[in-house]
């Protein structure tokens, strides 16, 4: 059962909903998918604010990067995101944690201005900041860059 909510003041219009689910796609191929426990639609702002939300995004070869965090926005006109609060993604070979990140959508690349910390099965790493591309599924760490490896990790 959906929850909705209708209010209308000075120059906006919005929608509040219990359980909300989001998906983007792009030529016919889905980009990413967003489940929240609820959503307040901003209509003269063009964005979503989501609480306790998912997105699972969709790679090109079939892999998946799953990011939880208590809140997050979306710019309605540009599928960009803001995320933050207990951010934490992951895939089937990483865990990777941080307060915010973002996501631009027109690039498919997510990215971090603060410290983020990331472990494997072989590896620690911290970095003052990140980048993601969801289309090469390359990561790149800048700033305080530390590691720690195990005699298992390989390249």
């Amino acid at each position: 059962k959906n929850d909705i909510t209708f209010s209308f003041g000075q120059n906006k219009a919005n929608i509040s909903i219990g359980k909300a689910h989001q998906t983007a796609t792009r030529n016919g191929r889905k980009e990413w998918s967003l489940d929240a426990a609820s959503a307040d639609y901003m209509d003269k702002d063009s964005q979503a604010i989501f609480k306790d939300l998912s997105v699972t995004f969709y790679l090109k070869d079939e892999t998946m990067v799953y990011i939880t965090a208590s809140q997050g926005i979306l710019k309605t006109d540009s599928n960009d995101m803001e995320i933050y609060g207990n951010v934490v993604v992951k895939n089937k070979d990483y865990k990777l944690k941080c307060e915010n990140l973002y996501y631009k959508h027109d690039k498919r690349i997510i990215f971090s201005k603060v410290p983020v910390n990331i472990t494997g099965d072989s590896f620690e790493l911290v970095a003052d900041s990140m980048s993601l591309n969801l289309n090469t599924n390359k990561a790149l760490f800048e700033g305080k860059v530390k590691g720690t490896f195990s005699e298992r990790f390989t390249l």
